[in-house]
């Protein structure tokens, strides 16, 4: 789908922090035909926008803090980033970032959720987000990896208004949009060092030969390619900066 402006409490956005912008922009390059261009501004700090055809599917930006890790974030659009920020802090989340305007396209606002995860918030003004989603080479889902599935949906029901479905794998929309999972980490056999986090998955029309590629890249494959009945394959693979990241290839409906 092509999206002409963010749904609130939706993904609106992801940006990979990155140890090495020309290298990484090199990878997601080759991997996914993405087009990267860093802002020249000084006062973009290094912020690269990657395109597919001409539409916005992702950014990336040096690592800003001491001790940020690697990796990549959501966005998710709301229409008031200040009283969202306040929202999560008394629901038990931490503001990580206060609220701040990004030029004139947006207000923005890191934020942890109670188990950890780290998330964003992007108030849309002239930037709306993506430009496709869902479609080969975009992103097409977020996961929440918690270890408290109860206070994680909790939690994002009351910022975001979510509906979660019922059953071992909860999905979560917003309004009549379904977009992504939670993933319970507790009894999985995932290291205790691993914290929450919110894992993106990309599109790909062929899930064996993105992860192959991936790999001639430079990235580790944490899982070979696999089947879910009824679904369709993935794989997860870490970049060679250190991101973890997912592909996807969505059954064919018979």
């Amino acid at each position: 789908m092509k999206p002409t402006e963010a749904a609130i409490g939706a993904p609106c956005w992801v940006e990979l922090g990155s140890s090495d912008l020309p290298a990484s922009g090199a990878f997601y390059g080759a991997l996914f035909g993405w087009s990267v261009e860093t802002d020249p501004r000084e006062d973009a700090g290094g912020y690269t926008m990657c395109s597919l055809n001409g539409a916005p599917v992702a950014a990336m930006s040096p690592l800003y803090a001491p001790g940020q890790p690697v990796a990549w974030s959501v966005s998710f659009a709301v229409a008031d980033a200040d009283a969202t920020a306040v929202r999560a802090e008394e629901l038990g989340g931490l503001v990580v970032m206060t609220p701040m305007d990004v030029f004139d396209i947006g207000r923005f606002s890191v934020l942890q959720d109670p188990g950890g995860a780290m998330f964003s918030i992007w108030q849309p003004r002239t930037f709306h987000g993506f430009g496709l989603w869902d479609e080969p080479g975009a992103a097409c889902w977020v996961e929440l990896a918690t270890r408290d599935v109860p206070a994680a949906n909790a939690f994002y029901q009351g910022l975001f208004g979510w509906s979660v479905s019922e059953g071992d794998y909860p999905h979560l929309s917003a309004g009549d949009r379904q977009f992504g999972g939670v993933q319970d980490m507790a009894g999985t056999g995932v290291p205790e060092d691993v914290p929450p986090h919110w894992l993106l998955y990309f599109k790909t029309e062929d899930v064996a030969a993105s992860a192959a590629k991936a790999a001639e890249l430079g990235a580790e494959l944490l899982t070979k390619p696999f089947e879910v009945p009824g679904t369709g394959q993935f794989a997860v693979a870490r970049d060679p900066q250190g991101a973890v990241f997912a592909v996807y290839q969505p059954e064919v409906k018979k």
